[in-house]
């Protein structure tokens, strides 16, 4: 895929860190215009509606959710330690689209809430098919899921860092498995 134009990115990347930081109702376009140093006119250009930006977003995220399944899939530990270890560790790139995306599903934008339950289906879907059970994949998800919630929680919050626990937590995962 070729390389979007400079004003593109900076009105895709400006519209995702408004989502995730102030909401939906904040992301105008005058508001995106303002944040990414383009004219709305630069705005509109690439993007007439604000549901093209949105679906713009959710292109990027498309993007960067193959690669991570890609990566997930490949990882010699396997997709469980895999999801629990990345869980924990929020890519300064990565993690402000799935956020951004995860707040037009708040706001019931249907693509949005199709995109994040498509994404979640398939990190189950891995897991499941690593460790064939239902229970213990469940499981498994909801160890990664403590932990991204915990990690984007504010600093020193719930009595600071788990940051320790992952290699205890990848352990708990490996018996999970029956490995341990």
């Amino acid at each position: 895929m070729a390389r979007p134009p400079k004003a593109r990115d900076k009105a895709l990347t400006a519209y995702a860190e408004i989502l995730r930081d102030e909401g939906e109702r904040a992301a105008t376009v005058d508001a995106v215009a303002a944040r990414a140093g383009i004219s709305k006119g630069g705005v509109l250009y690439h993007f007439p509606t604000k549901e093209e930006l949105g679906e713009g977003l959710l292109e990027w995220f498309g993007e960067i959710a193959e690669a991570g399944l890609e990566e997930m899939r490949e990882d010699p530990e396997g997709p469980s330690r895999h999801y629990v270890r990345t869980s924990w560790i929020t890519s300064e790139h990565d993690d402000p689209v799935y956020r951004s995306v995860l707040r037009l599903a708040q706001a019931s934008w249907q693509p949005a809430i199709d995109a994040i339950e498509g994404i979640h289906q398939a990190w189950g879907d891995l897991i499941r098919a690593e460790v064939g059970d239902d229970a213990t994949a469940e499981a498994i998800i909801l160890i990664g899921e403590g932990l991204y919630y915990h990690s984007s929680m504010p600093a020193g919050w719930a009595g600071g860092s788990f940051d320790h626990s992952v290699e205890s937590l990848l352990d708990v995962v490996d018996r999970l498995k029956g490995l341990a």
